[in-house]
């Protein structure tokens, strides 16, 4: 009898995912070992399906300190995400659900359908004061399942009635759904969105971020939502060294001509079981390269798959981080994308009246 992976899932069962396997987490007690005895076929199973459950969480907004992130605040209205994208840093957060950052992550999500009407109890607070709230910095909120759910879309209603200020970040063309509320609160200063784009090669895309729209897709929803009123800045993130980072100059000319305001960029990052995940993921489908790549990665973090230091995380250091930097510099200061973007504005901030209140006669 031969020994296999008892994790690896054969190909027809993990179509249109990007993860290989399902290993455990890091918190599992239990691991197992599969012995190949031949009486089950996996290949006769059906192809993995997204299953979906509802949380009710006890508070909707997540505070943060990090000194190397510009928002001390978030909304999760998903955990786990079905776009799938094999670098994908947040896979990690799965884990303290009891499941695997791999195939699990990408098809056993959480839907918290009651965040609008915690936010609206949140924000009435008069303990609260208002600044930017991000959205979609773990998890994307216009991920497939938001067709159903429309939590986002209700999310993005409560905050518009408070005049709140809200940062999105998305691949999801679903976007265009609630263009209507995200021009007005574009137009008032209260909303700006980042549409990340990885590549311009849509065979790739597919590869690395399954369920996503394709990359001519996203540079609509760009084009869209600045005609609706709402600035966007493209994201060249995450740039992957040796597969991805000798188009960061043709992203950012494709971006503009879509209408794209500002830019950002973010290297790799491989926190934890997305490492292996990646490896995985690189040695299927990029054998000839995969050490080239890793080689780069491990360069920019002392020699290993990650580091988690404060200020260097998000772009790593060295020879091949400063190039990266200087040619996302001179690019965006041909493309005009360099500018400073305005901070959204907190002082059109206010609770609206509920019926039954007494209204104020001046």
């Amino acid at each position: 009898m031969s020994q296999f992976d008892p994790y690896r899932l054969p190909n027809l069962r993990r179509r249109g995912r990007a993860s290989l396997t399902n290993k455990p987490g890091r918190f599992e007690e239990h691991s197992r070992e599969a012995v190949d005895d031949g009486w089950d076929n996996p290949d006769d199973l059906p192809p993995l399906r997204t299953e979906v459950r509802i949380e009710t969480p006890r508070t909707v907004i997540s505070r943060n300190t990090s000194p190397d992130i510009p928002f001390d605040r978030s909304i999760n209205p998903y955990r786990g995400c079905e776009h799938g994208c094999i670098y994908c840093f947040a896979r990690p957060t799965h884990a303290y659900l009891n499941m695997s950052p791999g195939l699990d992550f990408e098809t056993k999500l959480i839907a918290r359908p009651e965040a609008p009407e915690l936010l609206e109890k949140e924000l009435s607070s008069k303990r609260y004061k208002p600044q930017t709230i991000a959205i979609g910095t773990n998890t994307d909120p216009y991920q497939p399942i938001e067709k159903q759910h429309e939590i986002m879309r209700r999310i993005l209603e409560v905050l518009n009635d408070f005049n709140h200020p809200v940062g999105i970040v998305t691949k999801g063309m679903l976007i265009e759904r609630d263009a209507d509320i995200l021009g007005e609160m574009g137009r008032k200063g209260l909303a700006k969105v980042g549409i990340s784009v990885t590549t311009l090669d849509p065979k790739l895309a597919r590869l690395m971020e399954p369920r996503v729209p394709s990359p001519a897709r996203r540079l609509t929803t760009i084009r869209k939502l600045t005609d609706a009123g709402c600035p966007v800045r493209v994201m060249v993130a995450p740039i992957i060294p040796a597969l991805t980072d000798h188009e960061l100059e043709a992203i950012l000319d494709a971006a503009v001509a879509a209408g794209a305001e500002a830019a950002s960029w973010v290297m790799l990052r491989l926190p934890r079981e997305v490492s292996g995940l990646f490896r995985d993921w690189l040695s299927e489908h990029f054998p000839d390269r995969a050490l080239r790549i890793m080689g780069h990665v491990r360069a920019m973090h002392g020699g290993q798959d990650y580091s988690a230091e404060w200020g260097k995380r998000m772009r790593g250091e060295g020879a091949y981080a400063n190039i990266i930097a200087r040619r996302f510099r001179v690019a965006s200061k041909r493309l005009g994308l360099d500018r400073e973007v305005s901070p959204l504005r907190t002082d059109l901030f206010a609770i609206p009246p509920r019926s039954g209140d007494q209204l104020s006669l001046f």
